[in-house]
């Protein structure tokens, strides 16, 4: 079991234990340890970038002591999406990469992600040994002669590095005529890219690009996609595209300011790709979020589904295993396999304008090929975090919900990977089926974790 690293990284509050200055220092020192023997030419680099959080400088500075110290190159390319970090890592033959982002979560929240050499992100069994040297207190006493200390260095044209890797996955392919929003969430894309779709041709009315290291993701972003929504319909445009806070996830809205969400999203791509003879085994990669309504699409185009646990890293681990190239998130994370090794808010949107040109499309009509089942996610604080197995009373309430639901339905009871909350899903094609079984679950939830 990890005690420090969840779904997606070490994460939580920050100037609260486990995101501390001082714990940075360790995760540097420890990651030197385990990864710092990489490197296209042996070289012992680190890409170090961060989102737009205040408490970004304290752990950036924090983490470059660690990485320094043990004998790590730091090379620090600033506020940057996620996918960016990935991307450098590997273009620069660093020997790992390291975000300081908590993605979606509100600003005073932090968090530390870890990419190996190849850009993806660390399996189980290297972030088990990370976390092992990490609570080591020897680790404390551990460095290297004076004459081993690494460097640090500012990466000046890592942003033009990553916005021309990113209009190169559409082969740099005009987008003129189209109108677009975009809210950057006041993230780690605010600078990047809104340059992107405007080199590209794009009108772009762009909102959420001024941060102040207080307001990412603060009523805006792809958590907020009523934002795009109104603007779209004020400005007459042909969609709305928003991102989180370290770019990696993407919701659409069309030009009737209806939201497009990560299912069909992935669903109208892998029609295109297969239309194509592109899709990799005719099939796609989801998580247990995404709605029955997809997989019934895609099984009436001949597209086969794979689903997986909820969190990118296992839709990756599976398109990685079985060669597939698309996948993601009902929530946003896209995955195409094919140019990115992680979810690229950015190269998604980019795909997906390219979509609409290619075929005078509007969006609400690529959007348009599945009926969706009435669904509702709930969300909620609790007291502690116990197997579910462990619980008296919730199993057997969610066993009688799938009994009552059959085929026609299911329900999905998590605890987050980053917070300390239980999401419940209840989705069925009679749509009064969905409220009546969500309240009753998350009342004996509630009860029983309080």
């Amino acid at each position: 079991m990890k005690k420090l690293f969840g779904t997606d990284g070490i994460r939580g509050k920050a100037n609260v234990y486990p995101i501390t200055p001082e714990l940075a220092l360790l995760v540097g020192k420890a990651t030197a340890l385990v990864l710092g023997a990489g490197g296209n030419d042996g070289r012992k680099r680190v890409v170090l970038g961060k989102d737009t959080r205040i408490s970004g400088y304290m752990l950036e500075n924090a983490l470059t002591a660690g990485l320094t110290g043990m004998g790590m190159d730091v090379l620090s390319v600033g506020p940057m999406p996620t996918p960016a970090v990935a991307h450098l890592t590997k273009s620069m033959g660093a020997a790992c990469g390291i975000m300081i982002t908590a993605s979606h979560n509100p600003a005073c929240d932090n968090g530390i992600k870890i990419f190996a050499a190849d850009g993806f992100k660390l399996p189980d069994d290297v972030e088990l040994e990370i976390e092992k040297h990490i609570l080591d207190p020897e680790l404390r006493e551990r460095h290297v002669p004076c004459d081993r200390i690494g460097k640090a260095y500012r990466i000046d044209d890592a942003r033009g590095r990553y916005i021309e890797f990113a209009k190169s996955s559409i082969r740099n392919l005009s987008l003129r005529g189209l109108k677009i929003v975009l809210d950057c969430a006041n993230g780690g894309a605010y600078s990047i890219a809104p340059l992107i779709f405007r080199e590209l041709g794009a009108e772009v009315i762009e909102t959420a690009v001024r941060p102040d290291g207080l307001n990412i993701n603060d009523d805006c972003g792809a958590t907020h996609p009523e934002n795009i929504s109104k603007l779209v319909l004020e400005h007459k445009a042909d969609c709305g595209i928003a991102l989180d806070g370290d770019a990696d996830r993407v919701i659409f809205c069309d030009s009737d300011g209806v939201e497009v969400n990560g299912d069909r999203i992935i669903g109208m791509i892998a029609l295109d790709l297969k239309k194509r003879g592109r899709l990799a085994a005719d099939t796609v990669v989801v998580t247990g979020m995404s709605n029955l309504g997809l997989h019934r699409a895609m099984k009436e185009n001949g597209i086969s589904v794979e689903v997986t646990d909820v969190g990118d890293r296992y839709v990756i681990e599976r398109m990685r295993e079985k060669g597939f190239n698309v996948g993601g998130e009902q929530s946003g994370h896209i995955i195409f396999m094919d140019y990115a090794t992680t979810g690229d808010g950015i190269i998604s949107a980019l795909h997906v304008l390219q979509l609409m040109e290619r075929t005078g499309k509007p969006l609400a009509e690529l959007a348009g090929f599945m009926s969706v089942f009435p669904q509702e996610i709930r969300s909620f604080p609790i007291g502690r975090k116990v197997p579910l197995d462990q619980l008296e009373k919730l199993p057997a309430a969610i066993a009688e919900c799938k009994a009552a639901l059959g085929d026609s339905g299911r329900t999905i009871v998590r605890y987050s990977g980053t917070e300390n909350k239980m999401r419940i899903l209840v989705e069925a094609e009679n749509p009064a089926d969905v409220p009546a079984w969500i309240e009753k679950l998350c009342a004996v939830a509630q009860d029983e974790l309080k």
